[in-house]
């Protein structure tokens, strides 16, 4: 999964409305996870398999947001907070900046690869459990195991293995569980249903954060807890999951099929190019901060990890909070107006401002008004992006394999953001405020890259 973390999205009020301009031909589902939407598969596609007609119940969508609220405490308690706590108990303050990068940077790099790969496997999965269910509950179990090795890992090449194999099995799960939204949900309810995804995982942040507070001492439950609401979530809802057999396998796809799937020439859609430029920086820009916000809470406001952690759970309750409620409210306006690149400009440049701001902070006080204006950016942003994207996706045919390029926008920057971030900071004097003028710069950057596109307003 290409995580995201507390300064991540919610989804937009219609994350499967099709854009005011350059409208398509397929309907598409997102999870509320930025860079993961998803093409419904059209009837002729090719799959013994029909797409989805009937409405689903009570009973799915409850499992469902259960499946992503556990799945996400699992994954982003390490990421928001778990993994620099942990990183300091074995290397120390002086070298934690650096070893966390090193140790999320790689571990990312496999959640680029894992996801697309995965996904497409479990398109083709021929198992008598189903083509999703397999991957769902084997990754959760296997992303728990790995939470354990990080547990009780002792250097920092244990880390790396422990971060790198649960990033892979977090994956295999994640991309067979958004895929039951396009299998199992039909167009007149995917927004309804994406939209809870996108509320669950930002409870799941919460959650993660507010359990790390709990055991910022004692690693076993620290990693331990988060990685059995994952499995407990991943399980119930394979149980009720009407995932049925794939008994003829597509036609295999030889290597260079797997090759397209990572590209679209920017020459030929400049469009597509230009947006997922402003993706890409706007992402870096984010998890340049998140990475080493807990780093930077005990190094510059001097707070314990018990302390920050505690920091960082209110600074995320107040972020989603303005998120959810800005981004509900921006995704109606857009509608309303026709606009989707003002929106997108404008949200881009305010994270930037956000971002720069951190500078100035020298109080717990002014962290939380930071999280709140980081999480209007962010809510504004999420609320018309989607659609944006959707009006500069290449080929409708062809939707998967593009959308497929776009989530590298939203993945390599996670991998890319704490070797970076740590080389700023490097030193003894650990310059936090070079790390946040760079990340603001970068953000920026991501914002006029959207002027250039033509085919969405």
């Amino acid at each position: 999964m290409t995580t995201t973390d507390p300064s991540s999205p919610s989804s937009s009020s219609s994350p499967s409305d099709p854009p005011i301009t350059g409208a398509r031909t397929a309907e598409f589902v997102s999870s509320g996870v930025p860079g993961h939407e998803r093409p419904v598969p059209p009837v002729n596609s090719g799959f013994e398999i029909p797409p989805p007609s009937k409405p689903v119940g009570g009973k799915f969508a409850f499992f469902f947001a259960l499946a992503q609220l556990g799945l996400f405490i699992a994954l982003l308690g390490p990421v928001t907070i778990s993994m620099a706590i942990k990183v300091i108990s074995v290397v120390g303050p002086e070298n934690a900046t650096t070893a966390q990068g090193l140790v999320l940077g790689l571990g990312a790099f496999a959640a680029l690869i894992a996801n697309p790969v995965f996904g497409r496997l479990s398109d083709r999965t021929t198992s008598r459990f189903g083509r999703r269910r397999p991957w769902m509950v084997g990754g959760s179990i296997v992303l728990a195991i790995f939470l354990l090795v990080i547990a009780v890992a002792n250097s920092v090449p244990m880390l790396i293995i422990g971060w790198f194999g649960a990033q892979l099995a977090a994956n295999a799960a994640f991309a067979a569980y958004l895929a039951t939204i396009a299998d199992q949900v039909p167009p007149s309810q995917t927004a309804k249903i994406s939209a809870l995804g996108g509320v669950m995982q930002n409870v799941g942040i919460l959650v993660a954060t507010f359990v790390a507070g709990l055991f910022t001492e004692q690693m076993i439950p620290l990693f331990m807890v988060p990685a059995l609401c994952g499995v407990v979530g991943m399980v119930a809802y394979a149980l009720v999951l009407k995932d049925p057999q794939l008994h003829h396998k597509p036609a295999a796809e030889g290597w260079k099929a797997w090759i397209h799937t990572f590209w679209v020439s920017p020459r030929q859609h400049p469009d597509f190019g230009w947006a997922w430029i402003s993706r890409f920086l706007l992402v870096l820009g984010s998890f340049m901060f998140t990475t080493f916000r807990l780093n930077w809470m005990i190094d510059h406001l001097g707070l314990t990890s018990a302390e920050a952690a505690q920091v960082v759970f209110v600074g995320v309750l107040i972020y989603t909070v303005v998120l959810v409620v800005v981004g509900q409210a921006t995704g109606f306006v857009s509608d309303k107006i026709g606009r989707r690149k003002v929106f997108v400009f404008g949200s881009t440049a305010l994270f930037a401002i956000g971002l720069l701001g951190l500078t100035q902070v020298n109080t717990v006080g002014h962290f939380y008004v930071i999280e709140a204006i980081l999480g209007a950016a962010f809510g504004i942003y999420m609320g018309v992006d989607l659609a944006l994207v959707i009006g500069v996706l290449p080929d409708p045919e062809n939707s998967a394999k593009d959308l497929g390029v776009f989530n590298i926008a939203n993945a390599a920057p996670q991998s890319l953001a704490p070797f970076l971030g740590a080389a700023l900071i490097a030193g003894a004097a650990k310059n936090y405020s070079l790390l946040y003028v760079v990340a603001a710069a970068l953000t920026f950057l991501g914002a006029l890259a959207i002027i250039p596109v033509k085919k969405v307003k």
